[in-house]
């Protein structure tokens, strides 16, 4: 089965092609960018029981270079059998579209990103017929984007820098200055943003990052309608709360603050669940969710510790 991180990595190309020109840069190659892409099918299967398919594949359209095919692998670990895949990918698809292609290989795994970028020859020693020369992304060829201005730039750059900075200590640095861009989109731009809080929600897989950029679209549901905040929203709320309305609000709030105490395993009793329901002053309410956050306690959560 795909997963999700091995889908952000890959899909994040298809909502922004140009992203493909910016980001291999990095890599020293330059590329420019992409006055129209096209998606194509991905299935890359002949009439024969061997089915074989391309991560994204997209037709690039330039001013300068013309056109090209560029196929995208997203790849989560070491396997031998890739480059004997990913030389049939290219050699087809070019007798099927005859037009160039690039192979771009994605990878959140430094060894794995080592790996890939070698160069693999296909024939004998002394005269290889063909070469896989893969352009790969990893950790170490992708800048880290923590500045909420070099952000608001490039959003789905900081989203791939995210993705790959994953496991890195950057990591934190990278997503607050990412949320801050966000923040700063127009409300026309609110169905983008919530594709790029998604692809970064995907690409996080299975790490205190993708935690910590829980936390954070949890801090206020306001926000885009990120998959996490509309699941926050929608758990254990019963009546929806008219706009405007003060004790609508401090009903909200309050199962906000229960639900993503139960989220991280918080033990809340009834007594202290009667606390939460029962206060009405949305500003005190506000202290104990931005507490919740991070607190592993209720003690913390009401500031009753010493």
């Amino acid at each position: 089965m795909v997963s999700s991180s091995h889908e952000a990595l890959h899909r994040i190309f298809q909502e922004d092609p140009a992203l493909f020109a910016r980001a291999v840069k990095a890599l020293g190659v330059s590329f420019a960018e992409p006055v129209s892409a096209v998606p194509l099918t991905t299935d890359l299967t002949e009439n024969r029981p061997v089915e074989r398919r391309v991560d994204t594949l997209l037709r690039m359209e330039t001013g300068d270079n013309g056109s090209f095919l560029l196929a995208v692998e997203s790849q989560g670990k070491q396997d031998r059998d890739k480059p004997a895949s990913w030389a049939y990918y290219l050699s087809h698809l070019h007798a099927k579209y005859r037009l160039p292609p690039v192979l771009l290989v994605v990878c959140a795994d430094r060894r794995t990103a080592a790996w890939a970028a070698r160069h693999v020859d296909i024939g004998p020693p002394q005269w290889p017929s063909l070469t896989v020369r893969p352009l790969v992304l990893g950790p170490d060829q992708l800048p880290v984007i923590d500045s909420p201005d070099e952000a608001a730039r490039d959003i789905p750059l900081t989203v791939l820098s995210a993705a790959l900075h994953r496991r890195d200590p950057d990591a934190d640095a990278i997503l607050k200055a990412l949320a801050s861009a966000l923040k700063g989109l127009s409300a026309d731009d609110e169905n983008t943003a919530s594709i790029f809080i998604e692809l970064t929600e995907q690409g996080l897989g299975k790490t205190p990052a993708a935690e910590l950029w829980r936390q954070i679209m949890a801090a206020d549901l306001s926000f885009f309608q990120s998959e996490t905040a509309q699941s926050l929203r929608a758990e254990g709320r019963e009546k929806g709360r008219a706009e405007g309305r003060v004790e609508g609000r401090v009903e909200g709030r309050a199962e906000d603050i229960l639900l993503l105490l139960e989220r991280r395993g918080v033990v809340v009793s009834e007594g202290e669940r009667a606390r939460i329901v029962g206060c009405g002053d949305l500003d005190v309410l506000g202290v104990w969710f931005s507490r919740a956050i991070t607190a592993s306690s209720m003690a913390e959560v009401f500031g009753e510790t010493e």
